[in-house]
């Protein structure tokens, strides 16, 4: 059976109620009005204006014949207007409804401009008001599993090109490590010494150890820390910090000054944090030469760390952010480091929207590295 819409149902239904009622009251008066006295006072005479009239017209009859001429003319055009009625009824109550249908029907397709406007002051602009409200939820919803998808996406990817690297960085000590102990084996050569060559196998395994120790610490920075803000006196922080980095300096003859206010509160997970600038301050205490400065200080409300080298190119410094990057990879692990420190410090900064700035400036020519706090 096909589906009647809305409006020919509603059309229907109340043109029936309402010749259902003309029928009904024109055959109540039908049956009724013969019998109603009408001031009779006889079957032959009536009063009218205090006169007594008489007639040979039987009054019931002459009613029924009255009314029988005059059914037809009177259902007819009481049909008419219920009919009219009916239809501007029926546009009336249907219009919103229809409109609430098309409009939830371009919003299954997802056009964003698709909005329910009705203003009839009832339930059913409140019902348009309730959808309006869940599709921009819906949009909202959509557009952030979208971010979340890419985000998802651009991680994924990101941790297949940091697996990749780490293979490529673990198999180049592997490889000379599995070497040497193959030459040892078979006595080839200088590898007979073992006094020489089993503590270069071990510096080997030391150097790999702290490899993987380092990409397992930087495996973790992309699961969702737990780790709740705790508000701190950032410079007493930072002193503390500071101190080992200062003995390696003093160690290598370079100066280290530290300059910080007394108080300084911020809200920060503090083992994340100390282990970005930890990082940040072991790269200038490996990239700084002797007699050159290095300098922890306050700009406002922004950690600064500077120290004196030679700068690096503009070009080349996005580049130290990506994992196993190094400047000068003739330099060795031991004083080239492994690659990883400013990784983990842009995925640190980034998992908790620090904003920071890493550049070269003149005189004296330096790296500045500026956390936005």
């Amino acid at each position: 059976m096909a589906r009647i819409k809305i409006f020919p149902k509603t059309f229907l239904y109340t043109l029936s109620v309402l010749i259902f009622i003309v029928i009904t009251a024109h055959g109540i008066m039908y049956v009724l009005a013969p019998q109603i006295s009408l001031g009779l006072v006889g079957e032959k005479g009536m009063e009218l204006d205090g006169f007594l009239v008489s007639t040979d017209v039987d009054a019931s009859q002459f009613v029924t014949f009255t009314i029988k001429r005059a059914l037809p003319v009177s259902v007819s055009c009481c049909i008419v207007i219920a009919i009219v009625c009916a239809a501007l009824f029926s546009r009336s109550m249907t219009r919103n409804i229809c409109h609430l249908s098309e409009t939830a029907q371009r919003m299954t397709k997802m056009d964003k401009s698709a909005i329910c406007s009705v203003t009839s002051g009832d339930e059913i602009e409140d019902l348009a008001g309730n959808i309006n409200s869940l599709y921009r939820s819906l949009l909202k919803a959509i557009h952030n599993l979208e971010l979340e998808k890419k985000y998802v996406q651009e991680s994924e990817k990101l941790k297949i090109d940091f697996l990749r690297a780490a293979s490529h960085e673990l198999k180049t000590p592997v490889t000379a490590l599995n070497a040497i102990l193959e030459n040892m084996i078979l006595g080839v050569g200088k590898y007979q010494d073992y006094d020489v060559y089993l503590p270069e196998c071990k510096e080997i395994t030391e150097q790999l150890s702290e490899m993987i120790h380092e990409i397992l610490e930087t495996s973790k920075m992309n699961i969702i820390n737990e780790e709740k803000p705790t508000e701190i006196n950032l410079p007493e922080l930072l002193t503390n910090l500071c101190e080992p980095y200062k003995l390696i300096a003093v160690a290598n003859e370079i100066n280290f000054s530290v300059c910080l206010p007394q108080h300084f509160t911020v809200s920060i997970p503090i083992s994340l944090f100390e282990k970005a600038v930890s990082n940040i301050l072991a790269n200038a205490v490996a990239y700084t030469e002797s007699g050159k400065l290095i300098s922890v200080s306050m700009d406002g409300r922004n950690l600064v760390v500077e120290n004196e080298c030679v700068p690096v190119r503009q070009s080349e410094i996005p580049q130290l952010f990506e994992p196993f990057y190094r400047l000068d990879y003739a330099r060795s692990r031991e004083q080239g480091g492994n690659g990883l420190g400013l990784y983990i410090v842009d995925t640190i900064f980034s998992a908790l929207s620090i904003p920071y700035t890493f550049q070269a400036k003149d005189n004296p020519q330096r790296m500045c590295f500026t956390i936005y706090l």
